[in-house]
């Protein structure tokens, strides 16, 4: 049996989440002596994804993959255990602690940091889950290195869709990105003129997939069905249409959400005593790195105080 398990040891937090939102409260909530943990599937969150960052104060450019990992060698050095397992679901219990159920532990904790980041949204569309992998993807820093000389497109129209043409231009030989507005309305204007100044890539507006057609025998994409202009034949697929937060492990603690984020106030408390969020999944309308970092030093102070509060930290 785990030992943790059968000694029930309690924790003074546990973070739920290593992107930017738990690394960074992991940071704060070290630094003021606490009793923590981070619970985490894998490290880095969607961040770790982005092909290029060039608005995270003091560098004026960073791939998010080796900024996350700034972050975690901060955590790291100073001695934060993560622990690498799904969380299945986490509960209040009659001694007013969290529990952390995952596949193989359960863990207690007094207060919890959940930022649990958000999850790819998908298309919904034929052949997307067949041909997923075969083609089809949700990450092009992870796969445009598979299309080099191949033509590709990305759906959507926010950073993520234009920062990803931007790093599929390095590889493949046409990128094509198809959006069902008549023009880039959420995309920042630094990022559409780089777009429209590479000829590489070209974007087809008022345009909708209506299915993702491969080749049977070989099981790799070989067009798309668009509603407007039929048949599109391409190698490769890339979604980004955004993304939803990840709330299921948290259905039996009833949290108040606000259009389908958690609700906090300005220190990051949500309506369940002791039970903290922070990033992306929270109601915060401006989803940054920077802003969930910010939301994870604060929940970490706000825990702290609270612990002084009830004359358990000093």
């Amino acid at each position: 049996m785990n030992k943790m398990r059968k000694e029930k040891k309690i924790l003074d937090i546990i973070i739920v989440g290593a992107g930017p939102a738990g690394l960074a409260s992991a940071i704060y909530s070290a630094r003021y002596g606490l009793d923590i943990m981070i619970i985490s599937k894998e490290a880095g969150g969607l961040a770790s994804t982005a092909h290029k960052i060039c608005n995270y104060p003091g560098f004026n450019e960073i791939s998010g993959f080796e900024l996350m990992n700034k972050f975690l060698e901060q955590v790291r050095n100073l001695n934060v255990p993560l622990v690498y397992e799904e969380v299945l679901k986490i509960e209040k219990n009659k001694d007013k602690l969290f529990v952390i159920e995952t596949y193989e532990n359960k863990y207690f904790s007094r207060k919890v940091i959940f930022a649990g980041g958000m999850t790819r949204k998908k298309l919904g569309v034929k052949g997307e889950d067949e041909f997923y992998g075969k083609g089809v993807s949700y990450c092009a820093t992870c796969d445009a290195g598979f299309f080099k000389n191949k033509k590709v497109a990305i759906i959507g129209g926010s950073d993520a869709a234009l920062t990803s043409a931007i790093l599929l231009s390095e590889y493949a030989s046409e990128v094509y990105i198809i959006y069902r507005k008549d023009k880039f309305y959420r995309a920042e204007k630094a990022w559409i003129q780089i777009v429209e100044q590479n000829p590489k890539i070209k974007s087809i507006f008022n345009e909708e997939v209506l299915e993702i057609i491969g080749d049977e025998n070989n099981k790799k994409v070989k067009k798309l069905l668009l509603k407007n202009s039929g048949e599109f034949d391409v190698d490769g697929v890339f979604i980004e249409i955004g993304s939803e937060p990840n709330l299921n492990v948290i259905q039996f603690l009833n949290v108040e959400e606000e259009d389908g984020f958690i609700k906090t106030n300005k220190q990051q408390q949500t309506n369940i005593p002791g039970f903290y969020a922070a990033g992306d999944i929270t109601n915060c309308n401006l989803k940054q790195i920077v802003t969930a970092a910010s939301q994870g030093a604060i929940s970490a102070f706000s825990c702290f105080e609270e612990l002084k509060k009830e004359g358990i930290k000093k």
